[in-house]
């Protein structure tokens, strides 16, 4: 990615446009479709270190240019972010940009002993991912499982989360490893005590599986 970028007439009109408090994630999607796809423009808006420029910027890049050191270099500017901001726009690329092209597909698919955090996470998401949206669920869940038990209590609390919620969605999904998913969430402990809003899901394993569950059986 550039660095120290002069910005253009353009950049600078947008990011005077974005950098507002009442802005909004459907904001920049319609931002994004005037603008189309812009790789130049996305690496501008990137260099401003700007939040809601970054997520602009993600949505109006190239994936075809998006190579293991591109994304290393993207991950790595992530980090200078707070952490619900990071996690924001790792998980943002993954949506609009990562699963959109069998190369990066492949990339994401080879995280799982990523030195970066960010990238270890969106591995897992990805797994968590392709159930949740109702595919036939891949033939690693096993695999995964074993993954998780050994390795989820060590983790970084962004990668944590992803783990946990493939767990979930393995649980939800694949009723011959519900017992042994619900039994990850007791014996860890994770998110146990976390207060959750009225009607939202909770994160501690036995119970987010068996409210899905429900809402599947009725």
């Amino acid at each position: 990615m550039q660095k120290n970028v002069v910005l253009s007439t353009q950049a600078t009109d947008i990011l005077s446009a974005i950098n507002q408090p009442n802005t909004k994630l459907g904001d920049l999607r319609k931002w994004a479709k005037d603008i189309k796809k812009n790789h130049e423009l996305a690496l501008e808006l990137w260099s401003t270190k700007s939040f809601f420029a970054r997520m602009l910027s993600i949505l109006i890049m190239d994936h075809k240019v998006l190579s293991q050191d591109v994304l290393d270099e993207l991950t790595k500017a992530m980090e200078q972010h707070s952490m619900d901001e990071r996690t924001q726009l790792m998980d943002w690329l993954m949506a609009n940009q990562l699963t959109k092209n069998k190369k990066t597909i492949a990339l994401m698919e080879s995280w799982v002993d990523r030195p970066l955090n960010l990238q270890r996470r969106i591995y897992w998401y990805y797994q968590g991912r392709l159930r949740w949206v109702g595919q036939t669920p891949p033939a690693n869940s096993e695999e995964l499982l074993s993954l998780i038990e050994k390795r989820i209590v060590k983790e970084a609390p962004e990668v944590q989360w992803a783990m946990n919620f493939t767990a979930a969605q393995i649980g939800i999904f694949q009723q011959e490893f519900r017992n042994r998913c619900i039994a990850i969430g007791e014996e860890t402990g994770l998110y146990k005590d976390e207060m959750v809003a009225k009607n939202c899901t909770p994160n501690y394993l036995p119970k987010y599986i068996e409210m899905q569950v429900a809402k599947l059986n009725k």
